[in-house]
């Protein structure tokens, strides 16, 4: 099964999201019922490393405490708009509680002896993807560029499965509660 880990947006950010992101021919958005904030990508996993994941994923939430965010500036990957492949919206406020959740999810994964892709985390939450080639996204910022969303305290997160197909649905596995150990270790490897 495809999984990664996650979390959500609260619905009235997303709502007020939604009300921002400018519709363009040339970019695949992202369903608005599917935008998250990757933690840790898995890719597929078998039933007995999904089952050791899901328990270790459970102690590194328990070891992160909650923290508050916000969706903050926009950009694309690549970094030159000109060439984006892909138009994100950013994160503000507590960014390094949130890449130590990353990081935490990231060695559960390791430590299920699932093969993680040795990549920095960004903060972000991805929009769109453009349809073919690269695409001028610099209107798409300069749209965005003003936005930013209410403040939203982080409480959980979830272990999700991906179902790929013409149309991608994405089912909680797991929701795992940050912060009744948070106080006990920072050490998750």
């Amino acid at each position: 099964m495809r999984l990664f880990a996650a979390i959500d947006l609260p619905t009235e950010i997303t709502a007020s999201l939604t009300k921002v992101v400018p519709a363009d021919d040339r970019m695949r958005l992202v369903p608005a019922a599917q935008w998250h904030v990757t933690l840790a990508f898995y890719g597929e996993v078998d039933e007995p490393r999904a089952d050791k994941l899901r328990e270790v994923l459970e102690r590194a939430a328990l070891r992160s405490r909650p923290f508050r965010l916000r969706l903050a500036g926009a950009g694309t990957f690549p970094k030159q708009a000109a060439k984006a492949r892909v138009l994100w919206i950013g994160l503000d406020g507590e960014v390094e509680e949130l890449r130590r959740l990353a990081d935490r999810c990231a060695g559960a994964g390791r430590r299920s002896r699932i093969a993680m892709e040795d990549r920095a985390f960004r903060a972000h939450l991805t929009l769109g993807r453009s349809r073919r080639e690269p695409v001028d996204a610099s209107h798409l910022l300069a749209a965005l560029s003003s936005y930013s969303s209410q403040w939203w305290n982080v409480t959980t997160m979830r272990l999700v499965r991906s179902h790929l197909g013409s149309e991608v649905r994405h089912e909680t596995l797991d929701e795992y509660e940050l912060g009744a150990e948070s106080g006990k270790s920072d050490n998750v490897e």
